[in-house]
């Protein structure tokens, strides 16, 4: 099985905590030369300190960035693609605050479009030459099981990662033929921030504490615990190697069995 990433170089958003940062830690190990993106600095310094060298040409970097700025997001892409071109791009960024679809404001779901799917579009026109020229790209989107099975309370983040998954399938259908595959990794209850929120929301809505929020989350995952990012981050790993070429188009849970859904 080919999962040699050496010569690729892997442009990870959010890379600086969380599944981000799991995953620029695989690819790293694989060989993939990795750029960091996130909005601070600091947090990327800390991670980039981290990814390992596995070979003496392997170089990674940094971008600061707040994927909100789609002009200051665009160029500096652009600025990392032109010095290097980039094979595998991940999304992936923070989810929008909790609360029921229908009490949402316009700007709530303006704000997650923008977050999520803009920027995601600006990100993937700036390193889709470099991906054709090479025969050879990776676009995989971190999103949520909310695309297979809405989630309770999770209005805003339900309609825009459905919005980012229909955009990913029609994207593997028009990218195919140029060896670019399109694939979307859904995570389940994994340890991060995102977690902390989800629970701390839920507390405050049912007054339950979080230690019962959580009981209750993992009673209904069949492994019984929540995902290590690195769990996450070995799926997103795989879908980026050459192993992965002819999968395309397709949502991948990594969820314990949580889902009930096929």
């Amino acid at each position: 099985m080919n999962l040699d990433l050496t010569g690729k170089h892997a442009l990870v958003c959010g890379g600086s905590q969380g599944i981000g940062r799991a995953a620029a830690i695989e690819l790293a190990s694989l060989g993939a030369d990795v750029t960091l993106l996130a909005r601070s600095q600091d947090t990327l310094d800390a991670t980039l300190e981290q990814l390992p060298k596995i070979h003496a040409q392997q170089r990674h970097a940094t971008i600061a960035v707040d994927m909100g700025d789609h002009a200051s997001l665009r160029a500096k892409i652009d600025a990392a693609a032109n010095a290097h071109a980039v094979q595998i791009l991940v999304n992936n960024t923070g989810g929008p605050a909790g609360g029921p679809a229908s009490t949402a404001t316009a700007d709530d779901y303006l704000a997650a479009f923008n977050q999520h799917l803009i920027a995601a579009q600006v990100s993937l026109q700036a390193v889709l030459p470099g991906m054709k020229a090479a025969g050879y790209g990776r676009l995989i989107n971190v999103i949520s099981t909310s695309v297979k099975e809405p989630i309770r309370n999770l209005g805003v983040s339900n309609t825009i990662r459905g919005a980012v998954a229909s955009w990913a399938k029609t994207l593997a259908g028009e990218l195919g033929s140029h060896g670019i595959t399109v694939n979307n990794v859904l995570p389940g209850y994994t340890q991060t921030q995102r977690l902390e929120q989800i629970v701390a929301d839920r507390t405050r809505a049912t007054g339950k504490s979080s230690a019962e929020i959580e009981q209750g989350m993992l009673a209904t995952v069949p492994a019984g615990r929540f995902a290590k990012p690195s769990e996450i981050a070995g799926v997103i790993a795989f879908l980026a190697t050459p192993a992965a070429a002819y999968v395309n188009g397709v949502n991948v849970p990594v969820d314990g069995g949580r889902m009930q859904s096929l």
